[in-house]
């Protein structure tokens, strides 16, 4: 699947605003590992594009990915792809484990995309000047983002092999580099 076949069947699925919005943070910031790290960015941006499409219509748990797997099976969907989206999800990780780079990478940065925009949006000056100063100093108000697992963003750079300041540091240049498709220009 290419990335114009994912984003039209992201749109098939999803109506939230904030959601499409999530889920093209998510493709920024694979695309950006993927370029960094030598992979296929192609397959790791539609790994990031579509990992939550499922979620409006199937919110709850275990239903939320493996019903979206059933429907990118449908499509002949790549299962390195299937197979990371699944591994997304703590659910799903008995079999489908976090031991491959994009699964990594999917799970190290779905989180943290997420609480990043969450700080952009109460900044003036929105992802430009943003730190990794800034974002841990948010992490510690656990009334801010709240619905936030910080424990996911550690292990999440924990997986990438990164100290978490360099981790955030590489997010937050994928999501200023996606900036305008994220709304912030």
């Amino acid at each position: 699947m290419n990335r114009d076949e994912a984003w039209g069947l992201l749109n098939d699925y999803t109506e939230s605003k904030s959601l499409l919005k999530h889920a093209l943070s998510v493709e920024a910031a694979m695309r950006h590992y993927a370029t960094k790290r030598g992979e296929d960015t192609e397959q790791w941006g539609v790994t990031g594009l579509l990992h939550d499409f499922d979620y409006e219509r199937w919110p709850d748990i275990p239903a939320h990915t493996q019903e979206g797997a059933k429907i990118l099976r449908e499509h002949d969907v790549d299962e390195e792809i299937i197979g990371a989206i699944l591994s997304h999800a703590e659910w799903n990780q008995g079999d489908y484990p976090l031991d491959r780079p994009i699964r990594k990478a999917l799970f190290a940065v779905d989180e943290l995309c997420g609480f990043i925009v969450a700080v952009a949006y109460v900044r003036p000056e929105k992802l430009d000047g943003m730190t990794p100063k800034s974002v841990r100093k948010k992490m510690k108000a656990k009334g801010f983002a709240a619905a936030v697992k910080r424990e996911d963003i550690v292990q999440g750079a924990e997986l990438m092999e990164a100290e978490l300041n360099d981790h955030i540091a590489e997010v937050i240049t994928a999501l200023q580099e996606a900036s305008s498709a994220l709304g912030f220009d």
